[in-house]
């Protein structure tokens, strides 16, 4: 660990990522895609992380597992805002995760579909197998 002048403890890329079980290559992209603040660099040019925007991280990997997309995380970081405005960014996230419900509600009524037809196929099957022998 580093500290910025003495104040603030920092963590590196390699650290953050071995303890969140990411790559440096997703936090990079993270990085380049605007979901999550330049790190400051110390004079070799080595990435650094607040604890701050470790946070930051945690909570984008439980949005990610939730199925938000890279979009979808850029944007609710435009709603958040340079200022740092937590009142403009949860409704906004509120907004994304009530069209991933329905999502997932339009894909579970799919998948409970396929199930029943594949029952109806097997039995029919398992008839002319015994037909068979």
């Amino acid at each position: 660990m580093e500290t910025i002048q003495g104040s603030e403890e920092l963590i590196s890329i390699g650290d953050l990522a071995k303890t969140l079980n990411l790559t440096t290559r997703t936090l990079r992209y993270w990085e380049e895609a605007g979901i999550i603040e330049a790190a400051p660099r110390s004079e070799g040019s080595n990435r650094f992380y607040t604890s701050d925007i470790a946070k930051r991280i945690r909570f984008i990997i439980k949005l990610k597992e939730l199925g938000l997309t890279i979009q979808e995380l850029q944007d609710l970081y435009t709603a958040y805002g340079e200022v740092k405005r937590t009142d403009r960014m949860i409704p906004a996230l509120v907004q994304v995760l009530d069209r991933h419900i329905n999502l997932v509600d339009d894909k579970m009524a799919r998948m409970a579909s396929l199930r029943k037809d594949i029952v109806e196929y097997r039995q029919r099957m398992s008839s002319k197998m015994s037909t068979i022998g």
